[in-house]
C-alpha cells in the first residue's frame, strides 16, 4: 500500500521502519530537512520536507494515490489538520495521534466528526499496558484477545521455581494446568516449543489462558498474583496522568512525585483522589520519606530514559514491589534486558503496534481478516489473532492435517465465547477467532500459515 507518515519523531520513525519491512511503499513528512533525509534513506522511502497540513506538501507526497495518512507530530492539532486535508485532497484513510487529556473525552466524537480511522494516544495506550501488568504483577507483559478473555502473559522462571527442569507437556499433567506454552526467550533465541522442550531458570516464558486460568496457574506454580494496592509514580506528565486515572478505578492508591510545581497544581485538580507530592524524584531521601521501601509498585516515567533506568535499580533495591520502567529512545536491548528493571515500556512501540494491527487488517485477504496484532519479544515474535470468514482454506480440516509452517503454535480457538484450546482433532470454522503465535513475521491472513 502507498502510505504517508506526518511527523519522523519516535513515533514517526518507528511506523517507518515497520511499515517498510511489511513491504509498503512509504512517504514521509517533516519541517526538519537532516530527519526527513535520515528517515527516508535509511527505510528506502520518499521524503517531504514541509508542512504535513499543507496541500502542496502533501501532493508532492503522493496523497492523490495514497491508501493511508498516518500523522505523529508533536501536535494534536496539525495532526488532525493534516487529516482533515487528506480526506479532502486524496480518497485515503487517515490516522491522527492525539495526545493532549483535554481531548480524551472526546475522542469518539472527533473521530465520527472528522471521519478518521483511528485515533490512537501513546501515553493512553501505554498506560493500559501498565494497568493490567500492576493487576496481575506475577507477569511482566499481558496483551490481550478476544475482548479480554484471553490473555497472553510473559513472566521470568525464577531461581528454584518448580517449572525449571520439566517439559512444557509435564505443566499439564504434574500441574494440571490449562495453559499453553507459546514462546521461550533463552539468551537471544526465541523459541517455539514442542512438547518436549525442557524449561529452565531464568527463561522468559509465555502463556496463552483466559484470566482464571492464568491466576490457577501462578498460584501453583507458587507465584504471587494478586493486584497490587498501592503505586509510587515518579513523573508527572500525560502517561502519569492517564496511569493514575486507571489505577484509581481499581482502587489502587497512587502517589506521584513531580518536580515542577505548575504541573503539581494541575494533577491535584485532576486527580483530586490522588497524592502529588511537588520534589525531585531522584532524590533517595524523598524516596525514602514517601515510602518506597514500602510501595508494591514503582513506575519510573520521566522523560529522561537514563533517569528512568538508573531510578529502577535503585527502587529494585529497596522494595520487592513490582517495578515498571518507560523507555522512549534507549536501543541497547541487551543491555537492558540483563538489567534489573522488571516490566520495560516502550510506547511507540505500542503505538507502531496498533497502527500496523490497523494496515494489516486493511491488507486482508478474503479468508480472514487481521482482529489483533502484538509483537512479542523484542519484535522477533508476534501475536495474531484472525477472524475466519467462510472463504477460508483452513475450515473444517483437522489441525493435526494442516501443512503448518515451521516456528508456529495455533495456540487459541474462540468460537462463540467459548475458549478452546486446540488439539491435533480440533477443526478450525467459520466464525471462529483463531490465535497464532510466530517468529515468521508479516502475516496477513490465516492461510499464511500453510506451507506452499
Amino acid at each position: 500500500m502507498q502510505i504517508i507518515i506526518v511527523g519522523c519523531g519516535k513515533v514517526g520513525s518507528t511506523l517507518a521502519e515497520q511499515l517498510s519491512q511489511e513491504g509498503h511503499d512509504i512517504s514521509v513528512i517533516d519541517i526538519n530537512e537532516k530527519i526527513v533525509e535520515e528517515v527516508s534513506y535509511k527505510y528506502d522511502s520518499l521524503g517531504v520536507v514541509g508542512n504535513g497540513a499543507s496541500h502542496l506538501t502533501q501532493v508532492e507526497a503522493g496523497i492523490e494515490k495514497a491508501h493511508l495518512l498516518i500523522a505523529v507530530t508533536g501536535s494534536d492539532e496539525l495532526n488532525l489538520l493534516c487529516c482533515l486535508i487528506a480526506r479532502k485532497v486524496g480518497d485515503c484513510k487517515t490516522i491522527a495521534r492525539v495526545r493532549n487529556p483535554i481531548y480524551s473525552k472526546e475522542i469518539n466524537f472527533i473521530k465520527e466528526e472528522l471521519g478518521l480511522s483511528m485515533v490512537i494516544n501513546p501515553e493512553n495506550a501505554a498506560a493500559s499496558e501498565i494497568t493490567r501488568v500492576l493487576r496481575f504483577p506475577s507477569a511482566i507483559s499481558i496483551d490481550r484477545f478476544n475482548k479480554g478473555r484471553v490473555e497472553l502473559l510473559n513472566f521470568k522462571v525464577q531461581d528454584g521455581s518448580i517449572l525449571h527442569n520439566i517439559s512444557v507437556k509435564e505443566i499439564a499433567s504434574k500441574l494440571h494446568c490449562d495453559v499453553l506454552v507459546c514462546t521461550v526467550e533463552r539468551a537471544e533465541e526465541v523459541i517455539i516449543p514442542n512438547g518436549e522442550f525442557i524449561i529452565k531458570e531464568k527463561d522468559v516464558v509465555s502463556i496463552i489462558a483466559s484470566h482464571k486460568k492464568a491466576v490457577e496457574f501462578f498460584v501453583k506454580i507458587g507465584v504471587i498474583s494478586n493486584p497490587v494496592k498501592n503505586a509510587m509514580l515518579i513523573g508527572g506528565g500525560a502517561l502519569s496522568y492517564y496511569l493514575a486515572n486507571q489505577l484509581i478505578g481499581y482502587g489502587i492508591d497512587v502517589k506521584i512525585i513531580e518536580q515542577d510545581l505548575n504541573r503539581c497544581e494541575v494533577l491535584t485538580e485532576l486527580l483530586p483522589r490522588a497524592m502529588i507530592i511537588n520534589g525531585d524524584g531522584t532524590n533517595q531521601s524523598l524516596l525514602k520519606e514517601e515510602g518506597i521501601e514500602e510501595t508494591e509498585s514503582f513506575a519510573s516515567l520521566t522523560g529522561l530514559d537514563e533517569e528512568n533506568v538508573l531510578l529502577s535499580l535503585y527502587a529494585h533495591s529497596k522494595t520487592k514491589g513490582k517495578i515498571i520502567t518507560k523507555v522512549n529512545r534507549i536501543a541497547f536491548d541487551d543491555v537492558i534486558n540483563n538489567l534489573e528493571l522488571g516490566s520495560v515500556i516502550y510506547p511507540k512501540y505500542i503505538t507502531a503496534e496498533y497502527i500496523v494491527q490497523y494496515v494489516r487488517a486493511m491488507n486482508n485477504s478474503i479468508g480472514s481478516n487481521v482482529e489483533t496484532l502484538y509483537k512479542i519479544k523484542k519484535d522477533k515474535a508476534e501475536a495474531l489473532e484472525f477472524y475466519v470468514n467462510e472463504d477460508s482454506k483452513l475450515i473444517g480440516i483437522p489441525i493435526e492435517k494442516l501443512n503448518l509452517k515451521d516456528n508456529l503454535l495455533i495456540c487459541c480457538i474462540n468460537r462463540s465465547g467459548k475458549i478452546i484450546t486446540p488439539r491435533g482433532q480440533d477443526c478450525i470454522v467459520k466464525g471462529d477467532r483463531v490465535i497464532v503465535v510466530t517468529t515468521n513475521l508479516g502475516y496477513q491472513d490465516l492461510a499464511d500459515i500453510l506451507r506452499g
